[in-house]
């Protein structure tokens, strides 16, 4: 018997998490979290809002459900018998005008009555958003985004991690549902078959028991749901944040400028500088050398400085610069190596000599002034 294999071509690049310049492995700088930020992308989960908000709704239901039960039935005897009276005084009839009278007055009790559970539902929505992503108003979420309309990206959207969690969190909320109105219903079948004997007021309080203790255990349940989407929210950010070698590189040469271009900026600065000190050290009273691989010249006058001072340095082919242009101007060279190495590394150009090197460098100008004839 004949056998047929089928060959699948697909590519892995299409759920690859990649960027400009390769696949994302950099962690995120903190330009990136912030710019983040401010688009209004940040680690949120909504099951922890919607969780929060159930409970604490449901747990004010089973505090106020025997007022809350009374007040709807007040509700209808006023509604009807300002019926009856309007029937009444017109005749038989009730104009659209009353009958708007009438309906407004029923929204209006009902209203009074819902409104301390939108307020206190808005307030814990509020909190549960602070609390995750803390208080930082952006608009750009707002701003309208062409690229949202890509149906490429659409499609990329239905078959991505994400789209997958929402699946799987769906099914488990309508499993945890489900499950918890079956043992709800199994445990007070009797009550619920005694529910059409019961008078309507205990009737009404038996039936909105039952549905507040089954929200709240399905609440209670969707704590567990909503830590674990919270996790995975956080990781989730963590990771789309993530960025590409070359998004690095890019990112630092905005804020930080080219390193090639600020490569060349040093080296002209130290070219200027090294200028200059070319130029000054014709006033130097002498060339402190290693011999072959430092140089510093310093200079003693009593009108700038109270102490010697550094007029020039420098190492290898620097210092043979130094030393030639020494020559060249009749600038005494002499030979200290722990000297010169002292003053290369501990003194800047320009500065002065430190006390602890007064008495070598002293020795040292001393010997030139003593060979020019001075002392």
């Amino acid at each position: 018997m004949a056998e047929y294999k089928t060959l699948l071509a697909y590519r892995l690049q299409f759920f690859a998490k990649d960027g400009p310049g390769g696949e994302k492995t950099e962690e995120p700088t903190q330009k990136k979290i912030d710019d983040s930020r401010k688009e209004g992308q940040v680690a949120k989960s909504k099951e922890v809002t919607s969780t929060l908000t159930l409970i604490t709704l449901f747990t004010m239901l089973k505090i106020w459900i025997s007022t809350l039960g009374k007040q709807l039935l007040e509700l209808f005897p006023g509604y009807y018998g300002r019926m009856a009276e309007y029937v009444t005084l017109e005749g038989g009839r009730i104009s659209t005008r009353t009958f708007s009278s009438l309906i407004s007055f029923t929204l209006q009790r009902i209203a009074v009555l819902i409104l301390p559970f939108l307020l206190i539902g808005f307030v814990v929505c509020f909190v549960a958003d602070l609390v995750q992503v803390k208080w930082k108003p952006t608009t750009k979420p707002l701003q309208p985004k062409f690229s949202k309309l890509n149906p490429i990206s659409g499609v990329k959207k239905l078959f991505s991690l994400q789209s997958l969690v929402e699946l799987l969190k769906s099914l488990i909320k309508i499993a945890i549902i489900i499950i918890v109105i079956y043992n709800e219903f199994k445990e007070k079948w009797q009550t619920v078959l005694l529910v059409y004997q019961m008078p309507l007021m205990q009737a009404v309080l038996t039936a909105g028991d039952m549905l507040i203790n089954i929200g709240f255990k399905i609440s209670m349940i969707f704590i567990v749901v909503a830590a674990a989407d919270y996790i995975f929210q956080r990781w989730k950010h963590h990771e789309d944040l993530k960025m590409t070698k070359q998004e690095v590189k890019d990112e630092f040469k905005n804020t930080e400028g080219d390193p090639q271009i600020k490569g060349k900026i040093r080296q002209r600065m130290m070219e200027a500088s090294r200028r200059r000190m070319m130029q000054d050290l014709p006033k130097a009273d002498v060339v402190i050398t290693n011999p072959t691989h430092y140089a510093v010249a310093v200079r003693y006058d009593t009108s700038i400085a109270d102490a010697p001072f550094v007029v020039a340095k420098g190492v290898d082919y620097l210092a043979q610069k130094i030393k030639e242009a020494a020559k060249e101007h009749h600038i005494e060279i002499m030979e200290n190596k722990p000297l010169a190495r002292s003053l290369y590394a501990n003194v800047e150009i320009g500065e002065q000599i430190p006390q602890e090197l007064y008495v070598a460098v002293a020795e040292v100008l001393a010997a030139v002034y003593r060979a020019q004839g001075k002392i």
